[in-house]
């Protein structure tokens, strides 16, 4: 949940962030007033600021020092107040320019696409190579084999067949485990990892069928995130030079890890540029990290991730957009020389001014 500021607050909150973002120091109260000749005094200023601190927007390191952005700041500025952006038209000719002079080949468009997004954000860029739809789950068997040992067959769509012995809690009868299987094969048939956990309310209460499902959709998820065959990597050592991302650089190196934060943050329920501040709570990895990824290709056919990794210190407006053009760009190879057709305009990047083919 955000909190809903005033109309001052917002643009003074929007002031130092930007303010932080260009230059990297604390922000005060007479900074602001002088700097963008603010019509209110410093007194007034700095209430604010303290609302905004107390809100959970700004800190302050000591005392007498002025505000830097928080990661709660971070997200309400990118999602409240962040407006829109666009690559200066004579970038994107550049960037434009880059791809139609490489060779139509997927790998050294991937390596392109990567080095184009870590020269643009100053930050690491990443993208993975473009892959079938996600794994989707047709049955679930349980076959009793000795005493509380059971063996799990899940079968996905494509052919995909996974086994796995359980230990279960005490013995169960093969009617019980096949009235369970049933259950899940009843609610899952056709899903994705995503789509089955909206689903698994229903089985609140029944703990046999909310454990297997957990354990299908771990299993899936886990399918996923191995499907990234390559994940190309460029500009990591921008991120060497920053204190705050030094951790990143482990989630960049560590292929296991990054094909589970791109899965995670790019799954079917999420559409167009999305950004990750912090971690979100859920990557420990990325704290004082910020990740903008896109998805691109064509959802439910062959799509890949393309992603800027940076300080949450970044030009946001400046890198979505890079992320955003990259992506259409990418886009459009896929459709043009994989799938033979051009886009419909609900790919991932559905603005298409990264379009190669006039």
């Amino acid at each position: 949940m955000i909190d809903n500021l005033t109309e001052r607050q917002e643009y003074i909150l929007g002031l130092v962030v930007r303010s932080y973002i260009e230059t990297g120091q604390p922000v005060g109260s007479k900074t602001l007033v002088e700097q963008f000749n603010l019509d209110v005094s410093s007194a007034t200023v700095r209430n604010e600021l303290a609302v905004l601190d107390e809100l959970g927007y700004l800190a302050q390191l000591h005392t007498s020092a002025g505000r830097i952005p928080t990661e709660g700041g971070y997200r309400y500025f990118v999602q409240r107040l962040l407006g829109e952006f666009e690559l200066p038209v004579r970038e994107q000719q550049m960037i434009r320019h880059q791809f139609h002079q490489a060779r139509l080949d997927l790998e050294q468009w991937m390596r392109l696409a990567a080095a184009v997004l870590a020269r643009t954000s100053q930050g690491a860029g990443v993208i993975t190579s473009p892959r079938p739809r996600p794994n989707r789950f047709k049955h679930v068997e349980l076959i009793s084999t000795q005493g509380r040992l059971v063996l799990m067959i899940l079968v996905l769509y494509g052919g995909d067949v996974k086994q796995q012995m359980l230990t279960l809690a005490e013995p169960l009868d093969q009617e019980r485990l096949s009235a369970a299987a049933e259950r899940l094969n009843r609610a899952f048939d056709g899903r994705s990892a995503a789509e089955m956990q909206a689903r698994t309310g229903q089985f609140e209460g029944q703990d046999l069928e909310m454990d297997l499902a957990r354990l299908v959709i771990d299993t899936i998820r886990t399918a996923d995130a191995r499907d990234f065959s390559e994940i190309y990597r460029d500009g990591v050592a921008n991120l060497l030079d920053d204190v705050g991302t030094r951790q990143a650089v482990r989630v960049l190196e560590e292929r296991t890890l990054l094909a589970d934060v791109l899965s995670q943050v790019t799954e079917p329920a999420a559409t167009g540029v999305q950004v990750i501040i912090g971690g979100e709570g859920r990557w420990e990895e990325l704290k004082d990290c910020a990740i903008i990824v896109s998805r691109y290709g064509a959802e439910e056919e062959l799509s890949g991730t393309l992603a800027v990794l940076g300080p949450t210190r970044m030009p946001y407006g400046r890198n979505i957009s890079a992320v955003r053009y990259v992506a259409d760009i990418m886009s459009s190879f896929i459709f043009d020389y994989y799938l033979d057709r051009p886009p419909l305009g609900d790919n991932p990047g559905d603005d298409n001014q990264g379009r190669i083919r006039d």
